[in-house]
């Protein structure tokens, strides 16, 4: 995947725009969050006129504590309200933006499973998971911080107004005439500040995407001795990213001097001017009084909306990744799509073509296989074999010829319902952090216990399962961390056959296995599901003997079919497959 330019203003526009927009997601929890935070102004204002009120008594009037003990009261109660209303706002805020970004994701991968494996292995894994990771994380503190506070600063400060002009107009003018200085000074310094950290967000993401594809391929790095360039590669983008932060925290810590500056001077200002008009007796105690505290909360909500200005520019670097998932078209359908009814009785291959972009494919391949046969497609690395298999799953389209499902083009039927029917074994299985019994019944969590036994004993897994300290309750990482290879391959197998599906598509199904365990579990598949329609990715020409049919592909092309017994007395290329294996392990 090519890199991407970062966003321009008017496409940050756009994504602030389309953030703004995620906020319905919520619900009402936003309201709430910004209601709480409007409550607690009034709080603030409350306890601000008791505490100049109760000084005013204390020392203007000459009370003493005991004569003000009711009222006194108040002030603890009326902080504590407003610690309450404080921490229900957090509370409210952070629900609403786990929600948004709960949906955000679910939204995110139902478009990736529409667009297909063909369109994700088109781009680097690690700019979609790190759009799916740190892109998704910076969109919830933009909504739990940044744009609570941004609504807050249009609430709080006209509440202190609508309470400080009727006491002390003076002061509330002084305070509407500077306050739009600070914004002001602190747009015009973070319009740089942004910039730069859109292309610093840019820069992680093409970090992180590069880092993710390095650790995948680490064992072929190492092999081919290209771990030490990689290691350099990976310094030099690291401090490139060093470099570009710093110059962005530079421009932030800017903007936060000129944020404060200006607050401190508005402040400095009404104190200045209350000052004097006490001195000469224009203005009485307790509305100077009340000014003077009212004035640095009359800033605050400014001050904490530049405190998370960041999260602003994160969300909107983020953006640009998740927009461009959101906004790639998936494949086009056919207009009238067909539910397959019930198990399909033949699949009829003819002559299929499709090519790679990066080259290789098959070319012309044809092949029948129906209900209840075993079909096993031979040949080296490369020769097509899982290039068919992800044709038979539909997750590419073939270039030439068709595909036919009791007489109906593939291509027309309905692809969630035709997936239902297949029984899929990839030749790297998955496992997700989770028990084996999660990992088994991925497809079908409702399974009984007497399926999933069933099924693990078909792959051949019940004994290694059983013999675990906590059996199916056994927790496994991601990738089946805690497990071995044949181990993770049996269990994913369980998980192809748990509903028994009328077809099974198994790419290596034996490659972790020994010869005899291999042995078994295809004699068992056939046995426990006698009506399925089998087709067997191998290299195993042992394997291979026990199906009804073998196709040999070589160079994406057939160049040997027939029944394993024909093609091992003709003595060709599949008796000389058989002959090498045997001698290789001899």
């Amino acid at each position: 995947m090519s890199a991407r330019p970062p966003l321009s203003g008017a496409a940050a526009r756009l994504a602030e725009r389309w953030l703004s927009s995620q906020r319905r997601q919520a619900g009402a929890l936003f309201s709430l969050s910004v209601t709480m935070a409007t409550l607690n102004a009034i709080m603030m204002i409350v306890q601000c006129w008791l505490l100049a009120w109760l000084i005013d008594r204390v020392v203007i009037g000459g009370k003493g504590l005991t004569e003000l003990f009711p009222e006194l009261w108040l002030l603890p109660v009326v902080m504590i309200l407003r610690a309450g209303l404080d921490m229900l706002r957090q509370g409210f805020a952070f629900e609403s933006a786990a929600r948004i970004r709960q949906t955000l994701r679910g939204t995110l991968l139902e478009r990736i499973a529409a667009l297909g494996p063909t369109w994700s292995q088109q781009q680097r894994t690690g700019s979609i998971a790190s759009s799916l990771g740190e892109g998704v994380e910076a969109i919830e503190t933009y909504f739990s911080a940044f744009l609570p506070q941004k609504i807050i600063i249009g609430i709080v400060p006209l509440a202190i107004l609508v309470a400080l002009f009727p006491a002390d107009w003076v002061s509330g003018l002084i305070m509407l005439i500077t306050a739009p200085l600070v914004p002001l000074f602190m747009i015009l310094v973070g319009k740089g500040a942004e910039k730069m950290n859109l292309r610093q967000w840019h820069k992680l993401s093409l970090m992180s995407a590069h880092f993710f594809d390095v650790i995948s391929g680490l064992t072929t790095l190492r092999q081919s001795n290209a771990a030490r360039r990689q290691a350099q590669i990976i310094a030099v983008i690291s401090e490139n990213y060093r470099q570009t932060t710093m110059k962005v925290l530079r421009v932030a810590f800017l903007s936060s001097l000129v944020l404060e500056f200006f607050a401190t001077i508005s402040t400095a200002m009404v104190a200045v001017y209350v000052g004097f008009r006490l001195y000469y007796g224009e203005l009485a105690f307790l509305p100077g009084l009340f000014a003077l505290l009212l004035a640095p909360e009359f800033f605050r909500p400014l001050r904490d909306l530049g405190a998370h200005y960041h999260a602003r520019m994160d969300a909107l670097g983020a953006t640009e990744g998740l927009l461009a998932i959101l906004n790639t078209e998936p494949p086009a359908t056919a207009p009238n799509t067909v539910t397959p009814v019930g198990a399909p009785q033949e699949i009829r291959v003819e002559g299929v073509s499709y090519q790679h972009q990066e080259g290789g494919g098959i070319e012309d391949i044809s092949f029948t296989l129906r209900r209840g046969e075993t079909l096993a497609i031979v040949g080296s690395s490369g020769a097509g074999k899982t290039t068919l298999a992800r044709l038979l799953l539909r997750f590419i389209t073939p270039a030439n010829g068709r595909i036919l499902i009791d007489g109906q083009d593939l291509s027309g039927l309905d692809l969630p319902a035709w997936q239902k029917q297949i029984g899929w074994l990839p030749q790297r299985p998955t496992l997700f952090a989770g028990s084996i019994a999660d990992n088994i019944c991925l497809a079908h969590p409702e399974a009984g216990n007497h399926e999933l036994y069933a099924a693990a004993r078909l792959a051949q897994a019940a004994p290694f399962i059983d013999a675990l300290p906590t059996s199916y309750a056994t927790q496994v990482g991601d990738g089946g961390q805690g497990l071995s290879g044949g181990q993770i391959q049996r269990v994913a197998m369980a998980r192809a056959v748990l509903t028994a599906p009328p077809v099974l598509i198994l790419d290596e199904p034996t490659a972790a296995l020994d010869s005899h365990t291999a042995r078994q579990m295809m004699g068992a598949l056939a046995e426990a599901l006698p009506d399925s329609a089998r087709l067997v990715i191998t290299h195993d020409t042992d394997v291979a003997a026990m199906a009804d049919k073998v196709l040999v592909l070589a160079q994406g092309r057939v160049i040997e079919s027939g029944k394993p017994q024909d093609l091992l007395q003709n003595g060709g290329v599949f008796a000389e497959l058989e002959r090498l294996q045997k001698g290789a392990s001899a």
